[in-house]
């Protein structure tokens, strides 16, 4: 059946409802400002109105008589002094305004005591990094006004900062890492612990401006995402670090949430994705994920070297070429994977000389997913056979081309096991689960700009594709639906998206003269 088209409000009408948003929102406070005297008094009105009422109430019967007579003398002579109806009308009103009046006390301009005090602590503490004694006229001095470095300032309900402007001398080396890392460390300490921050550095400006993030969702099942073929959802993150959303459904709501999107393919700049975690940490999960995304254009081959049988559910699905779990048929799978690989380049190779269209079998997407594959190459060396990841060199180098893409996870503890073409060809890489500062850049090449926590919920990291930003990152949940500590929602979101089964696909190697054979008769 066809995809329906996406509507528009939901691809390209996002910009336009939040322009109408705050188009609605300025007129709504305008015209609060112009009515603003004759909603004073008619709230006046009604609670003069409201305590005539309530005085009437408690007035006993055999006394509301002469309250009634009194009432209509006074009417009675209001009527007949010489502009009395007049003054009685502007004594009303004058009564309705006060009494309309907005009695909520006045916010106090400035923060209170403990809020002063902690940002006293805060400026005393950026005493020692923020000053020299040769500046005649230090921003930051020890006893100094705190006001004067800190422009704009929020706190939350426990009175701790959710959000700082720091103004700084231009003298202070805010282009060095080391330098950068120190306050941050400093501002992360003094402001609370246990929290995400975000620091945004304005070199040009000389300030700093920090943010607590909320904390990812983590109630997001896997579902259909509305992409384009060669697009995969790596996860969620923040809405300050991409511009696009997508439109996602919650039980029986939709909401809007901003993805991780990787793009593969011919023209992809990182056409390969490696995924480091410990266990536990969810790298299993992104995996699956990507499997039921990549099944929707393409074919996917999976080595699960933890053999636990965490990829059992997709074993002869429609599109599952092998689930490997054994050296020796993960060994024959990446072998086929190679010679498929070189294949399809010159099938390809021969289309383009022949100035036609390349094969449909050279464009259908082929996956390649290895889970763990250190262990199977344990006990492959220790059986006196070759390394996994040696056949994996002709899929990383030619796999753009030739429309191979290979996903790795394996756990941190072993990424010093990774061979070179595994490093130099991954350069989209995901990291899950509690890691340092310097782990992470070790392994993004680049530090991220929030501070991590040290306790993550499964499938929260930090993404970075090629040489882009490093994201804050929460995988979709996608479990196993043989699972049975799996609640019945997410099994049966999980198993909606499973294609058919079918037989089981027997791959046979072919050898490249064989291909070349067949290609030139």
């Amino acid at each position: 059946m066809a995809r329906r088209p996406l509507p528009r409000i939901l691809s390209n009408g996002s910009a336009q409802i939040a322009r109408s948003r705050e188009l609605a929102r300025t007129a709504a406070d305008s015209a609060t400002d112009v009515l603003h005297p004759l909603i004073t008094i008619s709230r006046g009105l009604r609670r003069l109105a409201a305590a005539g009422l309530h005085k009437w109430a408690d007035t006993p019967k055999d006394k509301r008589g002469p309250l009634l007579f009194l009432v209509a003398s006074v009417v009675l002579v209001v009527a007949l002094v010489p502009y009395g109806p007049l003054l009685a009308v502007i004594s009303v009103m004058a009564a309705a305004a006060w009494h309309g009046r907005d009695r909520a006390p006045a916010e106090p301009e400035g923060p209170d005591e403990s809020q002063a005090q902690r940002l006293l602590s805060l400026y005393e503490a950026l005493v020692p990094y923020f000053s020299t004694p040769e500046d005649p006229d230090p921003l930051y001095a020890h006893g100094g006004d705190w006001a004067k470095t800190f422009p704009a300032y929020e706190f939350d309900g426990t009175g701790r900062v959710s959000h700082l402007v720091v103004r700084y001398p231009a003298y202070f080396t805010d282009g060095e890492t080391d330098s950068r890392a120190r306050i941050e460390q400093l501002l992360h300490a003094k402001s609370g612990r246990g929290r995400e921050y975000h620091f945004a550095w304005d070199e040009e400006s000389n300030q700093l401006t920090v943010t607590v993030l909320p904390p990812l969702p983590t109630d997001i099942a896997a579902q259909r995402f509305v992409t384009s073929p060669g697009e995969t959802v790596l996860g969620f993150t923040d809405p300050t670090q991409v511009q696009r959303t997508l439109p996602l459904s919650h039980g029986e709501e939709q909401r809007d949430v901003p993805p991780v999107v990787w793009r593969t393919g011919a023209r992809s700049t990182e056409p390969h994705l490696l995924v480091l975690g410990e266990p536990g940490s969810g790298t299993t999960t992104l995996l699956r994920s990507i499997a039921l995304q990549a099944l929707q254009y393409g074919d996917i081959l999976i080595v699960d070297g933890s053999g636990t049988g965490e990829y059992a559910c997709l074993t002869g699905r429609d599109g599952v070429l092998a689930v490997e779990c054994a050296p020796t048929g993960a060994l024959a799978s990446l072998e086929w994977a190679a010679q498929e690989t070189e294949r399809r380049l010159i099938a390809a190779n021969r289309a383009r000389q022949a100035g036609q269209p390349l094969p449909e079998d050279t464009r259908r997407p082929l996956w390649l997913l290895l889970d763990r594959p250190g262990a199977l190459a344990h006990l492959a060396a220790a059986d006196g056979r070759r390394d996994l990841q040696s056949l994996l060199q002709v899929p990383l180098r030619h796999g753009r081309a030739a429309n191979v893409t290979v996903v790795l996870a394996e756990e941190s503890d072993s990424a010093d096991t990774l061979s070179d073409a595994v490093r130099q060809h991954t350069r989209a890489r995901v990291v899950l689960g509690p890691v340092s500062p310097g782990q992470l850049e070790a392994v993004l090449g680049a530090p991220p700009n929030t501070t991590p926590v040290p306790v993550m919920p499964p499938g929260r990291g930090y993404a970075r594709l090629g040489t882009g930003p490093v994201h804050r990152l929460q995988v979709p949940a996608t479990p196993d639906p043989h699972d049975d500590a799996t609640s019945d929602a997410q099994r049966q979101a999980v198993l909606e998206l499973l294609p058919p089964r079918t037989s089981p696909v027997t791959l046979e190697p072919v050898p490249v003269e064989a291909a070349v054979a067949a290609e030139t008769s």
